[in-house]
């Protein structure tokens, strides 16, 4: 399927026309989802006048920056701030029907998630404030709720990374510092779940609620629901933090970046072989899954960074642009949470996640 997003001809005109001039059209839009800072292509006819002057491309009354500019073709980029998805093009004597996209809408800010953020069932947002290797930061974890209000969660935690929940709600956390998995009851009560993770990163359950905790160093381990602790699989070093999560038929796929710009996504079978599921992206961190087995990958495409979707038959296209995601969680309404290396946006585009525990 392509994630060119196509423009509605029966839209009517913007309020904002000129009476006289051709007006553009928007043929398309890719990829139709961006947070600020993204870039976005938008394909059609009339862009410029005379083949040189610029036009202004609008979110709803936010000007972005056009970074190339052609009568059938433009690449532009996201204003910071951006609330609108409402896409215009403007030549100055004529503007276009709109075109929507979806545009992130900031949640919190001030944070340092390194990893996906985690969801309970009430649909509350976790996520870290990690800080660098070694780092004793006063709040460890954040809790954000329904109506965005941002609250202290969990402290003097060290370095946590992966984040998960099981069925009965509490939180699952790794330190990538002490190696350590902790267990956090919905009300904050902190305790140790297991030790000597190695280089404890990303976390998952299965559908058996077994525990796998990726140690960045090469080892997958698997925790059983009594405690007892396997090694599932070896992989090769990361150099940042392996990112985990259950896809179709109980494989458990993985990404590590390493100094290659073109990375794998590993796809480990429940007997524990390691294949890989797809190779070319770029430092490829956080993922998810949608209801119909599509995955979803913060990293790299051909250069363009964001979110990066893989079809189950690992067909690969840039969903969302962006930089410096590094992990993504869905909603039960339909939206993605994105995690930036400082922020967290909901980013409304009405897909179905994939559950992550039955």
């Amino acid at each position: 399927m392509s994630l060119w997003k196509k423009a509605d001809k029966s839209e009517p005109g913007s309020g904002r026309n000129k009476s006289s001039g051709t007006r553009p059209r928007i043929e398309g839009v890719a990829p139709a989802a961006a947070i600020s800072g993204g870039e976005i292509s938008i394909v059609g006819s009339g862009f410029t006048e005379d083949g040189r002057n610029r036009p202004l491309v609008r979110f709803g009354e936010q000007v972005g920056s056009v970074l190339m500019s052609s009568p059938n073709r433009l690449l532009v980029r996201v204003p910071e701030g951006t609330v609108s998805g409402e896409l215009t093009v403007d030549t100055g004597s004529a503007v276009s029907a709109p075109v929507s996209v979806a545009v992130g809408i900031n949640v919190a800010d001030n944070l340092h998630p390194v990893a996906n953020p985690a969801l309970d069932a009430a649909g509350n947002i976790f996520t870290t404030f990690s800080g660098s290797r070694g780092q004793k930061v006063p709040i460890s974890v954040y809790k954000i709720d329904r109506q965005r209000v941002v609250r202290p969660f969990l402290h003097d935690l060290m370095n946590p990374t992966g984040l998960a929940f099981d069925r009965d709600g509490y939180l699952y956390i790794s330190s990538r510092m002490e190696g350590t998995i902790y267990r956090v009851t919905p009300d904050g009560q902190r305790s140790m779940y297991a030790e000597g993770m190695g280089v404890a990163t990303g976390v998952a359950f299965d559908e058996d609620e077994n525990l796998y905790v990726g140690d960045r160093t090469g080892t997958i381990f698997k925790i059983s629901r009594d405690r007892h602790i396997f090694v599932f699989a070896a992989v090769e070093a990361s150099l940042a933090a392996y990112h985990l999560a259950f896809g179709p038929q109980g494989h458990l796929y993985l990404t590590g970046p390493t100094t290659s710009s073109f990375d794998h996504v590993l796809r480990i079978s429940p007997r524990g072989e390691v294949s890989s599921f797809y190779r070319g992206l770029g430092r490829p961190q956080g993922l998810a899954f949608d209801i119909e087995g599509n995955l979803y990958v913060a990293a790299s495409l051909s250069g363009r960074r964001g979110i990066v979707r893989l079809t189950p038959s690992a067909k690969a296209e840039l969903f969302a642009s962006g930089y410096g995601i590094v992990g993504l969680a869905f909603t039960r309404q339909n939206s993605l949470i994105v995690a930036t290396n400082s922020s967290i946006l909901e980013l409304p585009v009405g897909t179905q996640g994939k559950p992550l525990l039955k």
